[in-house]
């Protein structure tokens, strides 16, 4: 039978009426104690820390009292006195009567002391870091933008670090840093864990934007900051757009760079796509024109050829025609030397160079370029501009990506970094625009020997350095014309192609190498699957006669449309341009300047269409075979 309640009136009640009161305070802060205690535990206490325990208000024998208790009791952590389920005695020693606490308040005492215990007990090890493991004792498992605005880093560790306190602290690095700055203070500091998260402002197009910086996460040691992971990027800079144009669908993969003066014929020809160039000295001016003010400093262009280009596009846009725009950095480097790597601002006559990510100026300049261009051309009504092209022919340096030689490693990753800019500035305006570099045919030729570099090893760098940092679905353009480029019947063999992946040119002969190479796992993108791979440049030249370049055309795009994993073919070109029959001998058009239709502009014009076997059965005796 349970015990009831003494009951008393007048100066007894009184006295009484204190005790409960003072009985329903001492439950009411350990109630508190026992939730501070609880997230305490949850969010990181470093273990082996008097002075931290000390924090939560509790001793270190409280929690040795907490942590036993597995049975009905456990220990008031203010007065060292046993609370039972049963009941809790209070000793009133001027009356020497007993009183007795609600029930519900000993249960949930009791409840919340055993919560702790097993909190304690779930809690990960401390652990002791090595010189050997310490730079990567966390690891940062996503970096990724939430709601447009905030930018929120996970991390895991196996066991959690001792160091000075109980914090892990986020930094960021710029771009061209290797460390964390001498004076760097850190974004933010969370208790540590084995699985947490920081959560921090984006500042899109801010001067303190976190755009393009990566992150890494330090702890205190001897009273200095020390990382404890590999940095990361941003890896969704498509969560903060405001547009998303993919593209029109489309029947046909055949593309063409188009004359500016013929883009009347181009629906006679029925072609999806387009290439055209936006080199930088058309479109960047010192003043006036169109300013854009990003990451705090304010960029001119060109108000007449920016609406050139509105134009264009917009008139190809109605064809039906999407556009594939390059960039190509040939600014001046007297007027603009910010976009252009430092090494690369003299010593070459090359045509287009280096942009520059080693430096904040540089990695501003490039930011604002990508997005004032992809915000310009994604759906506010200039015409658009779904797939954009940054640089060309990358590996070959002295030709048309020039700095100095360096070693490929260097040179790679000076490219992925401005790459990766310019990757987060469109994507940041356009989520479904696709971000494309472009290679040219030699594959493995030794080509360092003639002062550029071997297509595949640059491949190789800039996959595994953007893989490394945060990995992102960037696509290849890929350039397999004929080596030498006036080979136009490239099925004959030769000394330069063959089917391994050792070859050293890859040619539309035997493109299966690139995109049979694009199927390892480490050439994926980040949802597993093979890039986006363009021809972005192929052509045949007409010097060696009009059916034979129309013969070699029909057969490339027959095995392209074979091939499977290509996703645009640009006919190079619609035109002859005098410069290059002049310089090289070259005639690539589907018609010459004089605007005469070679034998390839039905071949062009109908290959895709129900006319196909009658316009291409006349390349089968120059083939040697049907196809």
């Amino acid at each position: 039978m349970a015990k009831k309640k003494k009951m008393h009136t007048g100066a007894k009640a009184r006295k009484n009426r204190r005790l409960v009161i003072l009985s329903s305070i001492v439950a009411g802060l350990a109630t508190v104690f026992v939730i501070g205690t609880i997230i305490y535990v949850i969010f990181g206490m470093d273990d082996g820390s008097a002075g931290e325990i000390a924090q939560t208000g509790m001793s270190e024998e409280g929690l040795a009292v907490l942590d036993s208790s597995q049975d009905s009791s456990v220990m008031d952590p203010f007065t060292g006195m046993a609370i039972t389920a049963a009941s809790v005695e209070k000793i009133d020693t001027e009356s020497q009567e007993s009183e007795y606490i609600n029930q519900d308040i000993v249960d949930a005492i009791v409840s919340g002391g055993k919560s702790v215990s097993k909190a304690l007990s779930g809690r990960p090890a401390t652990v002791e870091m090595t010189d050997e493991n310490r730079s990567t004792f966390a690891s940062i498992d996503s970096c990724l933008i939430e709601n447009s605005s905030k930018v929120t880093v996970a991390v895991t560790s196996d066991g959690i670090p001792k160091s000075d306190d109980k914090y892990y602290y986020l930094f960021e690095e710029k771009i061209y840093e290797d460390s964390i700055g001498e004076d760097a203070e850190p974004l933010s500091k969370i208790y540590k864990g084995d699985d947490t998260s920081f959560t921090i402002n984006l500042n899109k197009g801010d001067s303190s934007s976190k755009l393009f910086s990566k992150f890494t996460v330090a702890v205190k040691l001897d009273g200095e900051y020390v990382s404890i992971a590999h940095p990361k990027f941003i890896t969704n800079p498509e969560a903060c757009a405001g547009y998303s144009y993919g593209g029109m669908s489309h029947k046909s993969i055949k593309g063409i760079l188009p004359d500016p003066l013929r883009i009347g014929e181009l629906p006679d020809l029925g072609v999806s796509y387009c290439t055209y160039n936006i080199p930088l000295s058309h479109i960047l001016s010192t003043s006036g024109g169109i300013a854009y003010t990003y990451g705090g400093v304010t960029y001119h262009f060109k108000q007449g050829a920016i609406e050139t280009y509105d134009y264009l596009f917009k008139r190809l846009n109605g064809m039906g025609i999407d556009v594939a725009a390059i960039v190509l950095n040939d600014a001046s480097t007297a007027a603009f030397p910010e976009i252009t790597h430092p090494d690369a601002r003299h010593g070459s006559t090359a045509p287009y160079y280096m942009f520059n990510a080693v430096n904040d100026g540089g990695v501003k300049a490039c930011a604002a370029i990508g997005s004032f261009l992809a915000n310009r051309y994604s759906g506010s009504g200039h015409g658009n501009v779904s797939m954009w092209i940054i640089a060309n022919e990358v590996n070959a340096r002295r030709e048309y990506n020039y700095m100095p030689f360096v070693d490929v490693n260097t040179y790679s990753n000076a490219f992925a970094d401005a790459f990766r800019v310019f990757y987060n500035a469109i994507k940041s305006q356009n989520s479904a625009a696709k971000v494309y570099w472009s290679i040219d045919q030699r594959w493995t030729y030794n080509t360092q020997k003639t002062g550029d570099y071997d297509a595949k090893d640059v491949l190789d760098i800039f996959t595994a350095t953007i893989s490394e940092y945060g990995n992102i679905d960037w696509g290849l353009a890929a350039h397999p014309y004929s080596f030498p480029n006036e080979n136009t019947p490239f099925w004959k063999p030769t000394k330069y192609t063959n089917h391994t992946v050792s070859t050293p040119v890859i040619s539309m002969d035997n493109l299966e190498v690139l995109t049979n190479y694009m199927q390892r796992d480490e050439m994926r993108d980040t949802s597993g699957n093979v890039r986006s791979i363009i021809l972005s440049e192929i052509g045949y030249s007409s010097t060696s006669g009009e059916t034979m370049q129309a013969a070699a055309f029909a057969y490339a795009y027959t095995k392209m449309e074979k091939n499977g994993y290509i996703d645009a073919l640009m006919f190079s070109r619609q035109t002859d341009a005098s410069d290059e029959i002049a310089a090289l001998g070259l005639a690539l058009g589907l018609q010459t300047t004089g605007g005469h239709h070679k034998y390839i502009y039905n071949v062009f014009k109908y290959i895709d269409t129900d006319k196909r076997n009658e316009v291409v059965s006349f390349a089968y005796d120059i083939v040697g075979t049907k196809f």
